[in-house]
């Protein structure tokens, strides 16, 4: 596989940026380093959401679903398992999950897609809500361990450098170009020979774990997990929101509206506690209506039409000595 020159500069520049990311620990604590894990959390799950919904342009709700599900994981075995096995249990549960939301959606798209995908955190949550009660006698578990802050920095700091990884070998390879024909038109792709089904199923599953993974990670901070935290709808619309803020062209487009929005979020839960999902439902429709391609794609629109040549009224060369003739 052959690499463009160019990229081997936005490695360093990933590696340096990377490597200076990880030293925030070392120079904060408390509210500030907070604010960075969640920052690195949807860093992660929203670039993981793009894996799959940037090629397709599929608007997939499931991340709740996927999240809760790598929280569950790790408190259902927490005190079994080491962490490690954990994090592998939550990858094979993210990426079954995916599939058989794949098998089950194979002729589902647009609005009927996005609806299905909504309504399979809540289906899960209230089913994990009812063995509980069943079997259980209290809803939510106990999640015990030694991570502090900063740890789960450092692991949601390397699990999205995975993605971005993981991402770029994709793009580059025959199923990131089936998932490109895919998203300018199906019918298109399956005319050409590609398998739709199995390119649809093999990256939602692989969207589905690194999201499960971010999960896993997190649930140490909750202590106690209820299946209202872990499904809670909220999980995926604020990933699609600062998703789609970002720009989903690029892989890194996310990351554009991780940052702010984060930030803003934080400020909003802390002053309008009681306003919060009405903020983010208005802000959903006001980027799906102002920036349907997001900040990314709003600046390469201005750019192409920058460098776009101006018509000036003079003849191109070719026609004026077709008529010289």
């Amino acid at each position: 596989m052959t690499v463009p020159r160019n990229e081997f500069g936005l490695l360093g520049i990933g590696i340096a940026a990377a490597a200076a990311l990880a030293t925030l620990p070392l120079f904060t604590e408390g509210f500030w380093l907070s604010l960075g894990v969640n920052i690195m959390l949807y860093a992660a799950m929203c670039t993981a959401w793009t894996l799959f919904s940037g090629p397709t342009h599929l608007v997939s709700l499931a991340s709740a679903a996927f999240f809760g599900v790598g929280t569950y994981s790790v408190a259902v075995f927490i005190d079994v398992l080491p962490f490690p096995a954990l994090v592998l249990i939550a990858i094979g549960a993210g990426a079954l999950l995916a599939v058989l939301v794949g098998l089950a959606t194979l002729r589902l798209s647009g609005v009927y897609f996005v609806i299905f995908t909504l309504g399979l955190a809540e289906l899960i949550g209230q089913v994990v809500t009812w063995v509980q009660t069943k079997f259980g006698g209290a809803i939510g578990l106990y999640v015990f361990t030694d991570f502090t802050e900063s740890h789960l920095y450092w692991m949601l700091l390397v699990l999205t450098m995975v993605v971005f990884v993981t991402g770029w070998l994709i793009n580059r390879s025959r199923l990131g170009l089936a998932m490109r024909i895919i998203g300018n038109d199906e019918t298109v792709a399956r005319h050409v020979g590609v398998d739709t089904a199995r390119s649809r199923i093999i990256l939602f599953a692989v969207s589905g774990a690194f999201i499960a993974v971010a999960g896993a990670i997190m649930a140490p901070r909750y202590a106690y997990i209820t299946p209202q935290a872990a499904f809670s709808p909220m999980t995926s619309f604020l990933v699609v929101i600062m998703a789609l803020l970002g720009g989903t062209r690029r892989l890194w487009g996310p990351l554009v509206g991780v940052v702010p929005f984060t930030l803003v979020m934080d400020f909003i839960s802390g002053r309008f506690p009681n306003h919060t999902a009405l903020i983010v439902g208005m802000t959903f429709l006001a980027i799906v209506y102002l920036l349907p391609d997001g900040v990314t794609g709003r600046l390469e629109s201005l750019f192409r039409r920058r460098d776009r040549p101006k018509d000036n009224g003079v003849l191109p060369v070719t026609a004026t000595v077709e008529d010289s003739q």
